[in-house]
């Protein structure tokens, strides 16, 4: 009877800890999306989406800094997730039990932890110094070596969770190995594959580092891929250390832009992963 009341108030202790540091980690998460909400639902306007970044003093908005960031993302993303849905198709379906997949997994696992400030480092060396000016397509390089790694994580995984049955099923029936793999793999895998694109646009959407070396900055309107180019991250990072209130008020709204974004990215991922569980 003793031990059991020992290891009763062993048990309730250890739990209250556990909630203890849940709480703790929670109130802070709580306090700084507050401070978000109120600080960037105070600074939004009509004029955050139709006027350019404005000088000290001046009224304007952030709409250069949405559109590079849209162009500089979707470009990221559209070189980035192709290269990791097929190298992730190669490591599940092709060579599962090879070495290469063994090393080409542990370095995905490295680029997955890497500080995204080392990959903005090595784009302007590879990129940015070499042709001498920053520009929005070494912006896009830098966001794409980011996504890699994300979707052939999620690729691989998912493409592992298929039953080998369905594949089986499907080269009996005279498929060739491509068909099986388009036809009946990635069917299967469809909800997970496209919340791994999802997952790796909402990791690229607010990163800072890699932008600074890469795309730099413009305060004026520019679609050129050639030259440097406004986004939000930038714009957020140059606006909330500067003196001006005008331009912190930016800063909050810059960053409430991207929070809800990144948000409404992880509800529809967790949406579509809700719908391939299966009840």
């Amino acid at each position: 009877m003793a031990l059991y009341d020992k290891r009763r108030r062993a048990n309730a202790t250890y739990l209250g800890l556990c909630y203890a540091s849940t709480l703790f980690g929670l109130s802070w998460l709580v306090i700084i999306l507050l401070e978000l909400l109120m600080q960037g639902f105070g600074a939004l306007s009509l004029s955050i989406f139709t006027q350019m970044t404005p000088a000290p003093g001046s009224t304007g908005g952030l709409l250069n800094a949405i559109v590079g960031s849209l162009i500089i993302t979707t470009l990221g993303v559209a070189v980035g997730a192709p290269l990791g849905l097929l190298a992730g198709t190669y490591m599940a379906e092709y060579g599962r039990f090879t070495k290469l997949t063994f090393v080409v997994r542990f370095i995905n696992d490295i680029l997955l932890s890497a500080p995204s400030i080392i990959v903005g480092l090595f784009i302007y060396e590879v990129m940015v110094a070499r042709v001498g000016h920053f520009s929005g397509y070494a912006g896009a390089f830098a966001l794409a070596v980011i996504v890699v790694p994300v979707v052939v994580r999620t690729t691989e995984d998912m493409l592992r969770l298929v039953p080998d049955p369905l594949r089986e099923a499907a080269s009996a029936l005279g498929l060739p190995r491509s068909h099986v793999i388009g036809k009946v793999a990635y069917r299967a895998a469809r909800t997970g594959l496209v919340t791994g694109v999802l997952l790796a646009i909402a990791r690229v959407s607010g990163e800072t580092a890699p932008l600074l070396f890469t795309a730099l900055n413009n305060q004026f309107f520019s679609t050129d891929l050639n030259a440097p180019m406004a986004s939000l991250p930038a714009i957020i990072f140059q606006f909330a250390l500067s003196p001006y209130k005008d331009w912190q008020r930016l800063a909050w709204a810059g960053a409430l832009i991207i929070t809800l974004a990144v948000l409404a990215l992880s509800i529809m991922a967790r949406a579509l992963g809700a719908q391939r569980t299966p009840k």
